[in-house]
């Protein structure tokens, strides 16, 4: 079953928790690539130093933070690689989002790894990190603004990770962010070897 928009109307900080062991998956022309969700991180809106809307910042980069939430945010960094956000929250029109940072491949491994260039085995590989991800699922600024709760990019829901099974700890590379760097708003599968920074 698909995730539908109440899942992500709900604390961004519950959502990003929630995400994890649930399926993402793309149905492109290539194919149909899936991976079990393992690492996210929750960004809180213009309260949050470390977030695209800190301070209530609103561009046409983030512009789709502000709407319904349960759709893709998807941004270019350093000129190079993508990353892939879901636009979450209680508050209608307050720009929260979750940035999905790594996946277990379930589906379309061998296209995975021909989007990546990778060799064949190197599978911790190919999701482990939030632009590699992107890079695998052939997600692009082409999938920003989709809607989430239909083909062709969705999360389908699966079994739910046990409590004590979940780490949380500090989110990656916001050192700028001031005291926000230190919520432990990031978080993980526990010993899960797909992980992009334990």
């Amino acid at each position: 079953m698909i995730l539908q928009r109440p899942f992500y109307q709900r604390d961004t900080i519950m959502v990003a928790k929630d995400l994890l062991g649930k399926i993402l998956v793309h149905e492109s022309i290539e194919g149909k690539t899936s991976g079990r969700i393992v690492e996210t991180e929750a960004y809180r809106g213009p309260e949050d130093q470390a977030a695209h809307s800190s301070g209530g910042r609103r561009t046409a980069r983030n512009e789709v933070m502000y709407g319904q939430k349960g759709y893709a945010y998807v941004y270019f960094i350093y000129g190079l690689y993508y990353c892939f956000n879901l636009t979450t929250g209680k508050v209608p029109g307050k720009p929260e989002a979750v940035l999905l940072r790594a996946l277990e491949p379930v589906e379309g491994e061998d296209l995975m790894t021909k989007r990546r260039g990778a060799k064949q085995g190197k599978f911790t590989g190919l999701t482990n990190g939030p632009s590699r991800l992107c890079m695998a699922m052939s997600i692009t600024k082409a999938q920003n603004k989709l809607d989430l709760t239909s083909p062709p990019l969705y999360i389908k829901d699966a079994a739910p990770i046990l409590q004590e099974d979940i780490i949380e700890t500090t989110r990656v590379g916001v050192d700028y962010a001031g005291e926000c760097k230190n919520y432990p708003w990031r978080f993980y599968v526990k010993d899960n070897k797909f992980v992009s920074v334990k």
